[in-house]
């Protein structure tokens, strides 16, 4: 079953990086996004080398059993070249040269293919063994992969880790958070080759396939690289039905103030029908549009001496600075309510208007978002409201 995963995992990530390339080509460096393909599309032909339904279709008799290992090995020494090719370049420029990185990834693949000869390696059933007084050859060839690996996505990680840490909220630090979680999976994946290295030593052989634990963190590692990569292609679509919710969230949460701004002043809205017309984000641009117009029109009801009175209460109630001035106005207005319904004007109507300076809709929904919080939950708020009426009656 994982390896059915893993197998998925990688023919996903091929179609999404070859995607991807085709998709950049004309907005992104080609060098660049040949480097980032080239780990993504590297590291999953290397699983998929050693996944059951691809020895079945090559079958694993000398040589080829013992080939299809060195094959998947030298394929994820190219992921991990690639990947920090792809790392330096973005770190560097595009036009600034790999350097020592990819003489080093040559020279690491160069020697794996001759310690590999050297080792006389063979399959044995699910084993690769050594060949007969050379297992030093071939615990040599594991040693160095595991120290390359190491190396190759620590700097990938470390490199893209800084990356994300300056970049700005938004789908560039999702996705490249999303390539270090596919490079620290990779160093799990690479590190685990420890213990096979221990019982190669131990016993002469070792497993020629992927156990559990190593198939679940490369399928892991395709797939987050594979995310974080074609981020741009998937991640509108994916987030719209969040974007969505969120918005309803919000519509939701500013009703109580929303019912009580139509109950004062019933002109604000307009009977929209049943359902949504044009939609939850439309619904949410109404409601918010109404609570405007009904403030607007209440005006003439504001107290000039509410504020400085809530303001005081506010601090000696301890409330949070940040939440302080949305107390403030859910006062002044809760004021202005009591005032509209005993008649007492505090201004003509024609009083200039004195609301948010042009905000966009999210922005505004969700200062009304905390002017509802503290409506409904404020004490504060419920003290200037009965202060207003006790006034008014007096």
């Amino acid at each position: 079953m994982i390896e059915t995963i893993a197998y998925f995992c990688c023919v996903v990530a091929f179609a999404g990086f070859g995607y991807k390339l085709i998709q950049a080509r004309h907005t992104q460096p080609l060098r660049r996004m040949w480097f980032l393909s080239g780990f993504g599309m590297c590291i999953a032909g290397g699983i998929m080398l050693l996944t059951p339904a691809m020895e079945n279709a090559v079958g694993i008799e000398e040589p080829i059993g013992s080939l299809l290992n060195l094959a998947a090995d030298l394929l994820k020494i190219g992921a991990m070249a690639f990947a920090v090719a792809f790392a330096h370049s973005l770190k560097l420029g595009e036009s600034k040269r790999i350097g020592w990185h990819a003489m080093l990834s040559w020279t690491v693949v160069a020697a794996e293919i001759a310690l590999f000869f050297l080792s006389g390696s063979y399959r044995v059933g699910e084993h690769t063994a050594a060949g007969p007084g050379r297992l030093g050859w071939f615990v040599a060839y594991n040693v160095l992969f595991l120290v390359y690996g190491l190396i190759s996505l620590l700097t990938f990680s470390v490199v893209f880790a800084r990356f994300a840490r300056h970049a700005a909220p938004g789908p560039l630090r999702t996705g490249l958070w999303l390539l270090v979680g596919g490079g620290v999976a990779a160093l799990g994946w690479t590190f685990w080759d420890v213990d096979d290295i221990y019982i190669l030593a131990t016993t002469g052989a070792v497993d020629a396939g992927e156990d559990t634990l190593s198939s679940i963190l490369a399928a892991l590692s395709v797939g987050l690289a594979g995310a974080g990569a074609t981020l741009s292609v998937w991640g509108p679509a994916l987030a719209t039905p969040f974007r969505l919710l969120g918005t309803y969230r919000t519509y939701r949460r500013i009703e109580p103030l929303w019912t009580a701004m139509r109950e004062a002043v019933p002109g604000i809205a307009l009977d929209p029908g049943p359902g949504m017309p044009g939609g939850v984000e439309f619904a949410l641009y109404r409601r918010v549009i109404e609570i405007r117009d009904g403030h607007l029109a209440l005006r003439p009801y504001f107290d000039p001496d509410v504020p400085p009175v809530a303001e005081a209460e506010a601090r000696r109630a301890k409330i949070p600075e940040a939440r302080v001035p949305a107390t403030i106005e859910a006062a002044a207005l809760a004021a202005a309510l009591v005032a509209s319904e005993a008649g007492r004007r505090f201004a003509p109507d024609d009083v200039p208007a004195t609301y948010l300076d042009e905000p966009d809709i999210a922005t505004e929904a969700a200062w009304l978002v905390e002017v509802t919080h503290a409506w409904r939950r404020s004490t504060v708020v419920g003290r200037i409201r009965d202060r207003a009426r006790e006034t008014l009656a007096a």
